[in-house]
């Protein structure tokens, strides 16, 4: 039977979530290996956030606990197999991802060793109710160097009846021999018709040219477009242009103003979109000057601008110098738990200094 989408708005976590499309190929690589019976003990699965990489995880994670003799990876939302592992009820998986801080109450910015050690734990015992046991790691380019050490030894030596998916978003931040000992799937981005299919409820809801700005900055993702809409993603990218449009020099009430609306609670969420939005920007500016092919469905605005900052002097070397630039400030901002309006100043102040070189 066919699977498909309905209503987003209330699209489940993916441990919960029955529907994924577009991915037969991947799901077909795994259950091809799992027939061979010449499984990868470490599985890494990468690629953009939001285009369905933890729900594959958790499909492959019901069918080799379930025992693996169905024909396919899709689940039934009905069995007890399914209903527990969406609950977190299943003693033989583990799922890892960053921790809360008991001592601020706020999400870690890395995945610690402790938490690493426990995975590796729960992985050398034996299996409670099948015969295998599964660890997810969600976020796996967030674990610090120890962390990252403490796994590795279990790719070095995996236990029996073992099997561990790493979730990535940027495996290039991997440790290189964790990277080399993972059978590694990697997921590419819905084109425009499938994630339009998949979108179809909520770009229902859209004018036709928010629609299609929803879906020119959804990258191909379909989680990343939910995101966009639910934090206001659309008008939060109108505002970061017009923001940038003020370059080189920038207008400072308007930059305070964003920097603001990025402070705590749901304003965290706006500081992700923003340097996500800010990122992907500045990666088109340097396809654009290189003499890629534009992208349908972004404002007429953005071409101007990359027109604009193209002629700097710096030209393409110096571009991609500022986004290589910005997307470290981010990454060790997350991992030190830098104050996001600060964060984003400094990025902000950094570009105003490339646009007057």
């Amino acid at each position: 039977m066919a699977e498909t989408e309905s209503d987003l708005a209330l699209l489940p976590e993916p441990r919960a979530n029955p529907a994924l499309i577009g991915r037969e190929d991947a799901e077909q690589a795994f259950l091809s290996a799992w027939r061979s019976g010449r499984l990868a003990h470490g599985w890494l699965l990468s690629g953009p956030r939001g285009i369905g990489k933890e729900t594959l995880a958790f499909r492959i994670a019901r069918f080799v606990l379930a025992g693996g003799m169905a024909e396919t990876l899709a689940p039934d939302p009905v069995a007890p197999m399914f209903r527990r592992i969406a609950a977190g009820g299943h003693s033989d998986l583990f799922h890892l991802a960053r921790q809360i801080n008991e001592k601020t109450g706020r999400r870690r910015g890395e995945i610690i060793v402790a938490d690493a050690r426990e995975l590796c734990g729960f992985l050398a015992l034996t299996p409670g109710e099948g015969e295998w046991r599964v660890a997810i790691v969600d976020g796996a380019e967030e674990m610090n160097r120890s962390a990252a050490n403490a796994l590795l030894k279990v790719l070095e030596e995996p236990p029996a009846r073992a099997l561990l998916i790493l979730v990535s978003h940027a495996p290039g931040r991997l440790l290189p021999t964790i990277r080399s000992r993972c059978r590694f799937l990697p997921l590419r981005p819905l084109d425009d018709a499938a994630l339009r299919n998949v979108l179809q409820p909520l770009l229902a809801t859209l004018p036709a040219e928010d629609a299609a700005l929803l879906c020119a900055l959804a990258e191909g993702s379909p989680g990343r477009a939910l995101a966009l809409h639910e934090a206001g993603g659309i008008a939060l990218y109108r505002d970061l242009l017009a923001l940038l449009a003020t370059l080189p020099a920038l207008d400072a009430m308007r930059l305070h103003a964003l920097a603001d609306r990025a402070q705590a609670g749901e304003g965290r969420e706006r500081y992700r979109l923003l340097g996500e939005l800010l990122l992907a920007m500045m990666a088109r500016l340097v396809r654009g000057i290189s003499g890629g092919a534009a992208t349908a469905g972004f404002e007429a605005s953005e071409a101007a601008l990359q027109k604009r900052l193209g002629a700097a002097r710096g030209g393409l070397e110096q571009w991609i110098e500022v986004w290589d630039n910005l997307r470290r400030l981010f990454v060790r901002a997350d991992a030190i738990d830098l104050e996001p309006r600060q964060t984003l100043i400094s990025a902000f102040g950094a570009l105003e200094r490339a646009a007057r070189a």
